[in-house]
């Protein structure tokens, strides 16, 4: 049975609040409800649940993703204009005033202050151990995303802004908290639930991006932070490789049950709490799918292009629970997951489907897409993804738990780790680490490995999870041309412009330089 309680707190508004701003209007929240309610296991409820904005899909999902040689939202006709805000994502051409980057920022820095108010009410030892977990995953998100941290120390007095730690502090900071909640978290249970194998992982990609935090132009990888890279990865025990034909059940609406891969979740249940997966479907799907979407984002057809026949990660019929369709009731057996491409397939009626202006124009996905497309190209530019199986069976919110963490994460992490001199092991060790996933993904073995196949073999096995901005960062090709963006990027690139509006309300803090 599923781990249930609710919210203890609502917060409303916070994508137009300050940083300062913040930290009274949700403290002045929590302290004017009634104090009996007050209690860490709600307020810690709360701090996970804060996560669910920025990742699911969300804004730290297209600060990541949007910005990658893997996705792009297109302008189409008047629709997913939002002033520019999507293009300068992907064209690499943002300033301060993106609204990507000031919500993704308020609600990173909601999670930390979130997670710091559980410790002011006398939570357990491993309700405390959570807490800073969560907080050490939003700050290591902020430190990727803008290379600082704004942080608050004593949430008792407002009266001084949150000083700002470096990136050296920012990585001291997390990593020393890690490694002092380890003890206090639990080896084993629901994903859902911070564990001490999440803990490891979480260390493990501070380690292997250390460096390139550090020197993003020219990121340096020491053998001793790739050693521990290794080790960490060692402990992480008790998950295997999904079996062939089963890498959906990652991302199904049944995950915490299906899953055998998945480390670190975000909770979604229906009438309980969670909310925003569902994004995963409603921003790519057409109109006239099942259900209807909002026809926007794509993926390039460079990502399409990696994958090899037979490869089950680049879509496949899924056949799964909540799945209500007569693709399912009547075996129509059309593919549901993965990348949609050419001609669409009703999984009502098993008939060709139509675009919607004009009606006569069949629906066929193309690999061809724009910044901008008009026209024929309106509706059916750019291959869509679904990476999350649709919740037919759920009458509202999406019961699919958002993936953070994932065992195949933890084993590619590791063979990038000894290709970069990580011990103990070789270059054969780490070819069989990506071998014993692709096998399971019902590809072939690779006969050799080098960095820039695993990074190829990363996109094949994350892609739409997240990592793809910070994985191109470091293996040095985030700024060169794409499909799209055609021109080499400015190295200012390698990190956000701080919001202007966070830069007007704390003096401590610093725009990054070029912006």
């Amino acid at each position: 049975m599923r781990f249930k309680t609710y919210c203890a707190t609502i917060l409303l508004g916070l994508s137009v609040l300050s940083c300062s701003d913040l930290d009274e209007q949700l403290r002045s929240e929590l302290e004017e409800s009634s104090t009996g309610n007050i209690t860490p296991a709600g307020l810690l409820i709360s701090a996970y649940a804060s996560l669910n904005g920025p990742y699911q899909q969300e804004n730290r999902w297209c600060l990541q993703q949007l910005s990658s040689d893997e996705a792009v939202a297109p302008t189409r006709g008047g629709d997913w204009d939002d002033n520019g805000k999507h293009r300068a994502i992907h064209l690499h051409t943002w300033n301060a005033d993106n609204g990507y980057m000031n919500d993704t920022f308020v609600q990173l820095l909601t999670t930390v202050f979130q997670a710091s108010n559980v410790l002011r009410y006398s939570p357990s030892p491993q309700q405390a151990a959570e807490a800073r977990f969560v907080r050490a995953l939003a700050m290591f998100d902020v430190l990727d995303l803008w290379g600082v941290v704004p942080y608050r120390e004593n949430l008792d007095d407002f009266r001084e802004d949150p000083k700002t730690l470096s990136t050296q502090e920012a990585i001291d900071f997390i990593i020393s908290e890690v490694n002092a909640i380890l003890p206090n978290l639990p080896a084993s249970g629901a994903a859902f639930v911070a564990n001490k194998n999440a803990a490891r992982t979480l260390l493990m990609k501070v380690y292997l991006n250390k460096g390139t935090f550090l020197n993003r132009q020219n990121p340096t990888f020491d053998a001793a932070d790739m050693s521990r890279v290794v080790a960490l990865a060692n402990e992480i025990t008790g998950y295997t490789i999904s079996a062939k034909g089963k890498y959906f059940d990652n991302f199904a609406p049944d995950n915490h049950l299906l899953s055998t891969e998945n480390i670190f979740t975000l909770y979604n249940e229906e009438g309980v709490r969670g909310g925003g997966v569902d994004r995963a479907y409603w921003t790519v799907s057409h109109y006239n799918m099942t259900p209807g979407g909002w026809n926007g984002w794509a993926a390039l057809s460079g990502l399409y292009d990696k994958f090899g026949a037979g490869d089950e990660r680049r879509g496949i019929y899924y056949n799964y629970a909540a799945d209500t369709t007569s693709n399912k009731t009547k075996s129509y057996k059309i593919q549901n997951v993965g990348m949609l491409e050419g001609q669409q397939t009703s999984w009502v009626t098993n008939k060709p489907l139509m675009a919607r202006t004009p009606s006569t124009q069949p629906l066929v996905f193309t690999k061809e897409v724009g910044i901008r497309t008009s026209g024929n190209t309106l509706e059916t530019a750019g291959i869509r993804v679904i990476k999350y199986p649709f919740d037919f069976a759920s009458r509202g919110q999406k019961n699919n738990d958002w993936v953070v963490y994932r065992y195949s994460d933890v084993l590619l992490m590791k063979a990038e780790a000894i290709l970069r001199g990580g011990t103990p092991g070789a270059a054969a060790d780490a070819l069989t680490l990506v071998n014993s996933i692709r096998t399971n993904r019902g590809v072939a073995a690779l006969a050799t490995l080098n960095l820039d196949v695993l990074l190829d073999e990363r996109s094949r096995e994350l892609y739409w999870e997240g990592w793809r901005r910070q994985d191109l960062i470091r293996f040095g090709k985030f700024l060169q041309p794409g499909q799209i963006r055609t021109q080499q990027s400015d190295p200012i690139r390698l990190v956000y412009a701080i919001p202007s509006q966070q830069l007007a309300v704390n003096s401590n803090l610093d725009q990054n330089p070029g912006y």
